[in-house]
């Protein structure tokens, strides 16, 4: 099981349950016609393009991206001057965004579910090695640099 729990696992999990209940539950409740699809394809958008920023500071530093994998770097520069988990932040974009398209308005309550899920299952355990590892130059970051945004 340790080789499902990683967070594209969770999110595609995630989508599962908003797709179905898209397709099957919607109890006539709809974000509306027009601009659910087009804000939720931007959201989607956002959330690939925060991804991609993020792996190409994890390339340039050679470090891994995996999650519980020991890191070599650590990094803040590029996104992660903004973000301390653009990746997360990503898939949560993607997410809501897909949540929106899909039109899946009972899956509101997933996001901050999710959230929840990838903060206790990684993102705690990511910080400790971080403050154990880099101890004064991770405290220093923090207080630059919020969790998500």
């Amino acid at each position: 099981m340790k080789y499902l729990d990683y967070p594209p696992v969770w999110l595609a999990a995630f989508l599962g349950i908003a797709w179905v209940q898209s397709h099957t539950f919607t109890l006539n409740l709809s974000f509306g016609p027009v601009w659910a699809p087009i804000m939720g394809g931007l959201l989607v958008g956002a959330g690939i393009l925060l991804m991609l920023l993020a792996l190409v500071e994890f390339y340039k530093h050679k470090t891994t991206f995996v999650p519980r994998k020991e890191s070599s770097a650590f990094i803040q520069s590029g996104i992660f001057k903004r973000s301390r988990n653009p990746i997360y932040l990503g898939d949560l974009l993607v997410l809501a965004g897909m949540i929106l398209y899909w039109d899946a308005a009972l899956s509101l309550p997933l996001i901050p579910i999710f959230m929840w899920v990838i903060e206790k299952r990684f993102i705690l355990g990511e910080e400790k090695h971080l403050r154990e590892t880099y101890r004064l130059q991770y405290a220093t970051y923090c207080q630059k640099t919020r969790r998500w945004l």
